[in-house]
């Protein structure tokens, strides 16, 4: 997949990619990728649909459907690869490689754009207020991505680790949100996701680190 590269991004990931909110901070980041496959792309993604595949001899009517559809269903493995390649360019420190369809969620469009509101109303207070903006972050971010991904031809999907590690696994998450918007027609995918952190649970993980780092070398120091 390839990662394309849109002006209109910049300005709004510049807002949320370290947004302080007083008691907690903000994390946010929009990016979209074609579905063209290449090079260590093409081996992930035969890699992961041999093994569904696999899985579907094994127990087909386990696999009939999913959150992507029934996997039995080319364009639904195809689907799945993608969110998973998605996952794997955006955090390329971390091996996604083992996630499956039960690992993601389909959502009703409606449903996603109320929870973004929810969950970016401060961040939006503060993106009028501080910085004079006469239009409404919300509003400013559904026509970065209506213009990147066309909404009204895509489908969406959601991605909630089952254990938070990794990327999503930053001291004093207070929430999260990992939203794939997938448009077929245009073989293009937009990952928008955000994170709110504790800033008093993040300093004493940050401080919990630095204490086992000092133990560690005075250890090393002790058995020299």
């Amino acid at each position: 997949m390839k990662f394309l590269e849109y002006t209109p991004f910049t300005r709004i990931n510049g807002f949320l990619s370290n947004l302080d909110l007083g008691d907690c901070r903000l994390k946010g980041v929009l990016e979209a990728y074609s579905c063209k496959l290449a090079g260590t792309d093409k081996k992930l993604s035969r890699s992961i649909e041999q093994e569904v595949l696999d899985s579907l001899e094994m127990s087909p009517q386990n696999l009939s459907s999913s959150p992507v559809g029934p996997l039995s269903s080319l364009s639904s493995r195809r689907t799945l690869i993608h969110l998973i390649l998605t996952l794997s360019h955006m955090y390329p420190d971390y091996d996604f490689s083992t996630l499956r369809a039960h690992h993601f969620s389909k959502e009703n469009p409606l449903g996603v754009k109320e929870s973004i509101g929810y969950h970016l109303l401060e961040a939006t207070r503060v993106w009028a207020s501080e910085l004079g903006n006469s239009s409404l972050l919300i509003d400013a971010i559904w026509e970065v991505v209506d213009e990147v991904i066309d909404i009204k031809d895509c489908d969406i999907y959601s991605f909630s680790p089952e254990f938070q590690v990794g990327p999503f696994n930053d001291g004093g998450m207070i929430w999260s949100f990992n939203y794939f918007f997938y448009n077929k027609k245009l073989k293009r995918v937009l990952y928008f996701s955000c994170q709110s952190v504790s800033k008093l649970a993040a300093d004493e993980s940050l401080d919990n680190e630095a204490d086992t780092d000092e133990d560690d070398f005075i250890q090393g120091m002790e058995i020299e």
